[in-house]
């Protein structure tokens, strides 16, 4: 069962998954509307849903066109279905120009609050908190209650599970329940009763699950996402205050924002095709001019967006991690195209010289050990191979020498990609690389290499100290389950086991 759903969430990209899911919110509001389970109603509901993506398409496209920026529509979308489900639906002709003011201060906070070209707000926590402070018109977080919880938690669990922001997740939790628990011990309330009434009569899951998980607002790392969201869960808390001021869960937000956006890397970029680069059938290389030498670590990925026209329901954007090293000026990007690409690899694909792509949100620990005297094991399924590529290129020009071996995973010995880099590895630093087939009926004459599939019996051949090493692995989702599987069984614990975020292979 739990296969299954992480074949299906690995075949949806983030932001259409999201879309999906607040679509259905809204929609399952309108019946519970229709059906008097809400005090509101479902004409109404509908009416002010529909004039918020209609101003935020327009004025989305008035916004991007003055400050020449890439944009996405799924985005535009996920903002205007957020203020349908936060705000109160209107009842008249005289309350829509109140929305059409957060729906314009939302998308306006994306380009004008923007240094380098990072929003540094969620943009619907901003415009309520604008609106609120200017309008007296405040959010009323309307679907948080008992008819939409279990939608809320199903789909909240979904995106959770896809973006792999479980230990933000827990640690805003687990700070609100904290907090919760100090006022019952020194202030006398009760502890129960208030949980009850946060779970079931606020918009604690939603906002933790869809606004506090917002990937281009939440910090780079994994411990600076457990400080945000200890932060955020604890100013989130009804009680706290500072003097006569109240937080709310925007202006927790938004707060929490403010910290993300300091402690992270401050790295958008729009960067010109230099070249394409084929590296083994239907997997390609692309090198693109950077003006200015990019400060990352070897395995972080980045977030493309690539508008164009036609483009289907995955959308313009995609997370890839850097192939290129931090000593290189060049950024480059492995990309595996499959039988049926989406339209925006197919695109990415007909780019020309100097044609131009947005990059940002430099973020990921799928990095090498600080400490240089760890051992390591990379294990690489196809174009997973990508990460590593950057950490050895790092290795390699920096002289930096490490205990590491590779298994290499492929289906065909054409598929291997970065041959000519894995040699020079092994000649100037000693790591060893094996290569596996895993399709032994395709292997050529001779081959010498392994083939099969990275299972125990492999890894305890080829690496036989692998109690003493750091596994790092990645390449296609169900190949890295198969392979921490195998790994865990040997007995390596579990901090011990570090796999790549590959969102989707559309």
């Amino acid at each position: 069962m739990i296969r299954r759903l992480d074949r299906f969430l690995n075949g949806v990209t983030m932001y259409r998954l999201i879309l999906v899911w607040l679509a259905i919110l809204v929609l399952a509001g309108l019946l519970f509307a229709w059906v008097g389970l809400l005090p509101y109603s479902a004409a109404n509901m509908l009416a002010s849903a529909l004039f918020l993506l209609a101003v935020s398409i327009v004025s989305n496209t008035i916004f991007a066109r003055v400050f020449e920026a890439a944009t996405s529509n799924d985005s535009v979308y996920i903002t205007a279905l957020i203020l349908a489900l936060i705000i109160s639906p209107v009842a008249t002709f005289a309350n829509l120009p109140f929305l059409a003011c957060a729906a314009v201060l939302a998308t306006a906070s994306k380009y004008i609050i923007a240094p380098r070209r990072r929003h540094i707000f969620n943009p619907a926590a901003f415009a309520v908190v604008m609106t609120s402070l200017f309008l007296n018109h405040s959010a009323s977080w309307w679907v948080g209650n008992l008819p939409m919880l279990p939608i809320v938690l199903v789909g909240g669990i979904l995106i959770v599970r896809k973006m792999r922001r479980s230990d933000l997740i827990w640690a805003f939790f687990i700070t609100v329940l904290l907090t919760l628990l100090a006022f019952a011990v020194f202030a006398g309330t009760q502890l129960i009763p208030t949980i009850r009434e946060l779970v079931v009569h606020s918009p604690l899951l939603f906002f933790a699950f869809v606004m506090l998980t917002e990937p281009l607002t939440t910090p780079p790392s994994r411990a600076l996402q457990l400080w945000y969201g200890a932060l955020v869960g604890l100013l989130f808390v009804p009680q706290v205050h500072l003097r006569s001021f109240y937080f709310t869960p925007e202006i927790a937000l938004l707060v929490g924002n403010v910290f993300s956006y300091v402690v992270s890397p401050k790295t958008n970029l729009m960067l010109s095709l230099k070249e394409t680069r084929k590296l083994a059938p239907n997997t390609y290389e692309f090198v693109f001019h950077n003006d200015q030498q990019l400060r990352f670590r070897p395995g972080q990925y980045m977030e493309w967006t690539l508008p164009h026209d036609g483009a289907d329901s995955r959308g313009n954007r995609r997370f890839f991690t850097l192939s290129s090293s931090p000593t290189e000026r060049e950024v480059k990007i492995g990309v595996k195209f499959h039988s049926r690409p989406s339209s925006f690899k197919r695109h990415l694909l007909n780019m020309k010289t100097d044609d131009r792509i947005a990059a940002g949100h430099l973020a990921g620990d799928f990095v090498l050990p600080k400490a240089k005297g760890e051992k390591i094991a990379f294990i690489a399924g196809g174009i997973g191979i990508t990460p590593f590529k950057s950490m050895i290129r790092y290795m390699l020009d920096s002289g930096d020498r490490r205990a590491a071996v590779v298994l290499y995973a492929n289906r065909r010995i054409e598929d291997i990609a970065y041959d000519g880099l894995l040699e020079q590895a092994s000649k100037w630093l000693g790591i060893r690389t094996v290569h596996i087939l895993t399709d032994p009926h395709l292997a050529p004459l001779g081959w010498d290499g392994r083939t099969g599939h990275i299972d125990e019996d492999l890894i305890r051949e080829e690496v036989p100290d692998y109690r003493d090493r750091i596994f790092y692995v990645s390449g296609p989702p169900d190949m890295v389950a198969a392979a921490r599987r195998a790994i865990a069984g040997l007995g390596v614990k579990p901090n011990r086991i570090r796999t790549d975020y590959f969102p989707g292979f559309a």
